[in-house]
């Protein structure tokens, strides 16, 4: 995400089948508190939607924002060992 044309910060994730799996996010210290991180999120989450995707969220602020927001938690799928051995497996490639 950029903001005043400078990296804000990155939310990373992979596709599972119909699942999106977000294992990562963050913000540059620069932009902390200021709301950046949660809009990418939101942004990423309704894109997700929109696909007709699933939301997987490995990533803690990911997982934090979705018990915050009921209304995507109709596309939320559990993290489970089998996604969690996955990402790994996907991870090490």
């Amino acid at each position: 995400m950029l903001i005043d044309g400078r990296t804000a910060g990155p939310t990373a994730y992979r596709d599972h089948g119909d699942q999106r799996v977000f294992y990562h996010t963050e913000i540059d210290d620069a932009f902390a508190g200021q709301g950046p991180t949660s809009f990418l999120v939101q942004q990423a989450l309704t894109d997700v939607r929109a696909s007709g995707k699933r939301i997987v969220a490995v990533a803690l602020y990911v997982a934090k924002f979705l018990n915050k927001h009921d209304e995507l938690a109709d596309t939320a799928d559990a993290v489970t060992p089998e996604v969690l051995r996955w990402l790994k497996s996907a991870s090490a490639q």
